[in-house]
């Protein structure tokens, strides 16, 4: 199998036949879903799978339930299922940006093999768009240390290798940013190849966990803990120093206004093109 995408859940609602409709609707059919639920009471994914489970695509849907204590163990479980060669992570309301997005995908894995990397020390990712905004965010064409303090590709727009999640799970003393861990993780310590495939992969819904005010002061305090794992005090000293110099906060609140993000982030994405 080349793809598994994740999608863990609880309670989803009609949500969740969003996702699994964009997910087995792609072109390329190497593909399975790994659907982990937390123990579901709202009936959804018992009328999905009487909807579904006669036809093709309940075969590509593995659904599996078991007790979690958040969302970070419920994708360490549903890693242990998985089988493709590279893991997505779909949330419930998210959705490939197309029906090519898999197809395209597989040709960049096909170029990464051909060129002789490591096939499993690879990370895929490219732009995601931002449903709540309407708006494509643009990822950064490299990935640097500075891009890793900064803003990091959002994690429904990256495929890991199945290697990578398998050595490194996610750390569940981290409440938001056990994605954001794993990714450093992988650019410091494991060495990935880190490749932008150059378009949009996912569409992202927002307002998720990370997004409640009540939890900012935990993401930031996070955030200072996990850059201080993996940089050093001087190299933490230039990122902040550049943030400062460059009105962080502005930018943030410019890229997060329903009326300036889309300006925003089109310029921004003139500005990556320029680094190419």
């Amino acid at each position: 199998m080349k793809f598994s995408i994740i999608t863990v859940c609880l309670n989803p609602g009609k949500k969740l036949a969003v996702t699994l409709e964009s997910v087995l609707q792609q072109s390329c059919q190497d593909v399975e879903v790994i659907l982990k639920d937390g123990g579901s009471t709202d009936g959804s994914i018992e009328k999905w799978q009487e909807e579904n489970a006669a036809g093709p695509c309940g075969e590509k849907v593995k659904i599996f339930v078991e007790k979690d204590k958040g969302i970070y163990e419920a994708m360490n479980q549903a890693v242990a299922h998985a089988s493709g060669d590279f893991l997505l992570f779909l949330n419930c309301g998210d959705t490939f940006a197309d029906r090519n997005v898999l197809e395209r995908t597989g040709k960049a894995l096909e170029e990464e093999k051909s060129a002789g990397t490591d096939m499993d020390r690879l990370v895929l990712y490219g732009d995601t768009c931002g449903e709540k905004n309407d708006v494509v965010i643009a990822s950064a064409p490299q990935i640097t240390g500075f891009t890793c303090y900064r803003n990091i590709p959002c994690h429904q727009s990256c495929f890991y290798s199945a290697a990578l999640c398998r050595e490194k799970p996610y750390d569940l003393q981290y409440k938001i940013r056990a994605d954001y861990d794993h990714f450093l993780w992988c650019y410091y310590r494991a060495g990935a190849k880190m490749r932008h495939m150059g378009f949009t992969v996912s569409t992202y819904e927002g307002g998720g966990f990370s997004e409640n005010k009540k939890n900012k002061e935990l993401d930031k305090k996070e955030h200072r803990q996990i850059t201080g794992n993996y940089m050093g005090k001087g190299e933490l000293f230039r990122y902040r120093f550049i943030m400062f110099c460059t009105l962080a906060p502005l930018r943030r609140a410019m890229a997060e206004n329903r009326m300036f993000s889309g300006v925003y982030h089109w310029m921004k994405e003139l500005v990556y093109k320029k680094r190419k």
